[in-house]
């Protein structure tokens, strides 16, 4: 299986910020930020839940082992949206594009 190869340096670079400046964020050595980059170590469940905050990606995304770089959950939407999803995820493909369709039609009215 082909090694996972994480987003640290290309998160960061998209903050325009540079890794001295993200070590000081997370309490650790530059040199450790660059390890973390290259592969050569792996960040704490901390420095990954800082990071997550810091760049608003998941921590999965963060380490290249989902191609999705913020997940949803029904608990961060309101209500009515938490509701849609809900039945949403409940669909096959076909009422899933249904509803993509009847949706679409709809916003178009407004």
């Amino acid at each position: 299986m082909p090694e996972q190869i994480n987003r640290i340096k290309e998160l960061r670079e998209e903050k325009s910020m540079t890794q001295l400046r993200l070590s000081v964020e997370l309490g650790v050595s530059q040199e450790t930020i660059s390890a973390y980059e290259i592969g050569k170590h792996y960040p704490s469940v901390t420095s990954l839940t800082h990071m997550s905050e810091l760049f608003d990606a998941s921590m999965d995304y963060i380490m290249g082992l989902s191609p999705v770089r913020r997940i949803i959950t029904e608990k961060a939407l309101p209500d009515d949206e938490a509701r849609l999803l809900h039945h949403y995820r409940k669909l096959d493909a076909i009422r899933k594009e249904k509803a993509h369709s009847y949706l679409q039609g709809m916003s178009h009215d407004i």
